[in-house]
């Protein structure tokens, strides 16, 4: 299970964050991604790289 966990919370991460970078206008890529430069997604990366730093935190608390 803790692997499951620590695989989940790096990708929620990665994934959260690039969003994030996206929504921020910093990253502009793929060109044609609807997220690019809308502000909202800034808000939506942020709370999934919250999630995934929970997860990772979780699985190293049942270590």
């Amino acid at each position: 299970m803790k692997p499951a966990l620590q695989i989940l919370g790096v990708a929620l991460i990665l994934s959260g964050g690039l969003w994030a970078l996206q929504g921020a206008g910093i990253v502009m890529w793929p060109a044609e991604s609807f997220m690019l430069a809308q502000g909202q997604w800034v808000l939506y990366g942020l709370i999934t790289v919250a999630v995934g730093a929970a997860l990772l935190w979780f699985a190293r608390r049942r270590g």
